[in-house]
């Protein structure tokens, strides 16, 4: 079987004018980077604002394993074959980060026949929008570091700045840094640090803002220091937010590309689901559910994750709800959380599965928690038995009375997943309930962190470090304890311990920081040894990636 890489270079795409026409985009409202991608003109976008919405569907997926679950391939899929059996469905999805695509998890754009492409222009540069994001961050943190030196009227604290510096580069080296060295002209040393661009508070704002209005105000409202009688300090204090919002002026149009089989992908915006919110931008959304009957989303990582804060922080803000939510799931992944190793995954073991299901089985309860219609969609490998995927039917439907069906859309494009296309129809058109969401916001900040812990986690209690719980109760009093927390966490455990697989109960759920991200409308809480700046492994996937003689880019995956 060709490469991924392999077949997407032999597809032959359409012109980006024809596919956007298929969801009633005009020629003159694309913005054209090359013949295959394009941005959406906000005066378009702005013009769907009285046309009726389509229905939402969730794509979300139990723990990730290094078996691999195919969340991204299991969107695209869906969507081609909601578009075979008559929906007009749009894709809405994240961008790459560069980070993972040369490090360890490889690209975002899919697999197989269930790509979107271009994928070589997808999974690097693209067009532009997470360099336009590092340049606002930049900027920001230049303006902040140019009004301590010139007087520093707002009397800012500089052992209180909280506004780190972002790169898409995995790079633990920058985690920890020490600035201003070299002299007065330099500035006033001190102690700093990067994060990934994706975990930029930046990157939230541009996620979750409406419109550009809406952008500049939530900028406005990111606090970046302390002054010296500890009042908050933000960005419009240092009249930096206009200029901002002229660096993502463009960025913030949604990017347009193509299926396998042509059919429409927005694909904008990227945080990480495990230090951030993880999800693609609102703008997006909310225009495929103008231009389609369907969405198919996705939120990254496991349902613990992204779905909780698509539901908890994105729906909350938005007033978005899915009519639908797919699960994925593999075989190999389950066995996996059985406690098979990845070499013997080629081989067939229902007692593995069987024991791995309990992940599945939680993340399926949580989900129905939230008042959703759940489908699962188990993602089929070669080596697969019918042994295996028969006893995993039996599990959903018996014990948790879903069904499960068998998708090969990595193999056959979308032809290959219209039986879950029919199904996840049929829910989403059902009777739908109202959204519940797992804590109030007038809860405490701690109660919020704790009521996530034990409800989704399985977690007995949470232990907050003195300097995060103390930094929780100065939020409450400078007038944040309403705002909802996104759990930064390992995305391999419903603990805060990578390698308690499965689905562990009576837990703890190390508390060790957290973060105010007022401009996005939320606080980021760290659990365990959780990294905003990520690390490169041992064998990087940029060892493998190169130019061929032709001039090709080859070992992008």
């Amino acid at each position: 079987m060709p490469s991924d890489i392999e077949i997407a270079r032999a597809a032959t795409l359409k012109p980006i004018a024809e596919v956007a026409a298929k969801v009633g985009i005009p020629d003159e409202a694309l913005h054209n980077y090359g013949k295959h991608i394009a941005k959406i003109d906000h005066g378009f976008i702005a013009s769907l604002a009285d046309k009726p919405q389509g229905k939402l569907v969730l794509v979300t997926a139990i723990s990730p394993t290094p078996a691999g679950e195919g969340k991204t391939t299991t969107t695209v899929g869906l969507g081609d074959a909601l578009n075979r059996i008559g929906k007009k469905a749009v894709i809405c999805i994240r961008e790459p980060s560069l980070g993972p695509c040369f490090g360890m998890k490889g690209g975002a754009a899919g697999g197989g026949k269930a790509q979107v492409v271009p994928m070589e222009q997808i999974n690097l540069h693209f067009t532009g929008d997470f360099h336009a994001i590092t340049s606002a961050h930049s900027l920001a943190a230049a303006l902040i570091d140019n009004h301590v030196y010139w007087a520093n009227e707002l009397n800012i604290d500089v052992r209180r700045i909280h506004w780190r510096r972002v790169v898409d580069m995995n790079d633990r080296a920058l985690r920890a840094i020490t600035q201003s060295l070299g002299g007065v002209a330099n500035g006033f040393p001190r102690e700093d640090g990067f994060d990934i661009t994706v975990a930029s508070e930046v990157m939230a704002v541009f996620c979750l803002a409406k419109d550009l209005a809406d952008l500049e105000e939530r900028l406005g409202k990111i606090v970046i220091a302390e002054s010296r009688d500890r009042k908050p300090v933000t960005l419009k204090d240092v009249k930096a937010t206009g200029a901002m919002t002229v660096l993502l002026k463009d960025a913030l149009q949604p990017n347009i590309v193509q299926t396998l089989e042509g059919n429409p992908a927005l694909i904008h915006g990227g945080p990480f689901a495990n230090i951030a919110h993880g999800c693609n931008s609102v703008i997006a959304t909310q225009t495929g559910l103008k231009l389609g009957d369907y969405v198919v989303t996705e939120a990254g990582f496991g349902a613990d994750l992204g779905a909780e804060k698509f539901i908890d922080i994105k729906c909350r803000q938005t007033g978005l709800a899915p009519s639908a939510v797919v699960i994925v799931a593999t075989v190999r992944a389950l066995k996996m959380h059985g406690g098979v190793n990845k070499k013997e995954l080629g081989t067939e073991n229902i007692g593995a599965l069987e024991k791995g299901f309990e992940n599945l089985a939680r993340h399926v309860t949580n989900m129905r928690n939230f008042g959703l219609p759940v489908v699962v969609g188990v993602n089929h490998f070669f080596q697969d038995t019918d042994a295996e995927h028969a006893r995993l039917k039996e599990l959903c439907r018996d014990q948790l009375q879903v069904e499960a069906i068998t998708c090969k859309h990595w193999a056959d494009g979308g032809a290959g997943a219209e039986e879950l296309a029919n199904a996840v129809v049929k829910l989403a058109e059902g009777e739908q309930k109202p959204l519940n969401f797992v804590y109030e916001l007038e809860s405490k900040l701690s109660d919020k962190v704790k009521t996530i812990a034990t409800k989704l986690y399985g977690a007995s209690d949470v232990n907050i470090e003195s300097k995060a719980a103390t930094k929780l109760a100065g939020f409450e009093k400078d007038g944040y304890g309403n705002l909802p927390v996104c759990m930064a966490k390992t995305q391999y455990s419903f603990s805060t311990d990578p390698a308690l697989i499965g689905a562990p109960s009576g837990h703890v759920i190390a508390v060790r920081d957290v973060r105010l991200s007022a401009g996005a409308g939320f606080v980021v809480v760290i659990c365990g040894e959780i990294m905003t700046m990520p690390g490169l492994p041992k064998v990087p996937a940029a060892d493998s990636i190169r130019l061929d003689e032709k001039g090709q880019i080859d070992g992008l995956f």
